[in-house]
């Protein structure tokens, strides 16, 4: 049984600004601002809390017993929580932090649309070439490739077949 409570842990971080509890495969994740601050396993023993390099180390060196890194493949991308071992105050301590780190990675990042001007997309037109005529040493056959192309209404000629 978990001494922190999932209900303690889900109240607190949705009484941060913008955050909302979404599904995340089968984990339950808080975001903010539709980025992924925190997500919670299906077995619901364990909170995953993404923090920067600096507050994980801390939090490694602070807290052995209920903090471990949390890797994908074998990057290290937060901290796995267990929720048996950790106290209230150290969960909270770390949700906040990882609320705080993805606020400040998105206030970096975040760009206007009219700092870019409009949005423009490019039309590209589908180019049709004309290849020579291969000189054949070997005898070959033609089958007819397409007799004409709806797509731009220009007639095709055979294609060589290689015997």
């Amino acid at each position: 049984m978990p001494a922190v409570k999932l209900s303690a842990i889900r109240l607190h971080a949705l009484s941060r600004e913008a955050v909302t509890e979404e599904p995340h495969h089968t984990y339950s994740s808080f975001r903010v601002r539709g980025k992924i601050f925190v997500t919670i396993p299906p077995e619901e023993t364990h909170l995953h809390v993404f923090v920067g390099e600096e507050d994980r180390e801390q939090a490694l060196a602070m807290y052995p017993h209920a903090v471990e890194k949390l890797f994908w493949g074998s990057k290290v991308l937060g901290l796995r929580v267990d929720l048996a071992k950790a106290t209230p105050a150290v969960v909270k301590a770390l949700v906040d932090k990882a609320y705080e780190t993805r606020v400040r990675k998105d206030a970096g990042t975040r760009r206007t649309r009219t700092s870019r001007g409009p949005r423009r997309h490019a039309r590209r037109k589908r180019l049709t070439t004309v290849m020579p005529t291969p000189q054949v040493t070997k005898p070959c056959t033609t089958q007819p490739h397409s007799t004409s192309s709806a797509w731009t209404g220009a007639t095709t000629r055979a294609m060589p077949r290689w015997n």
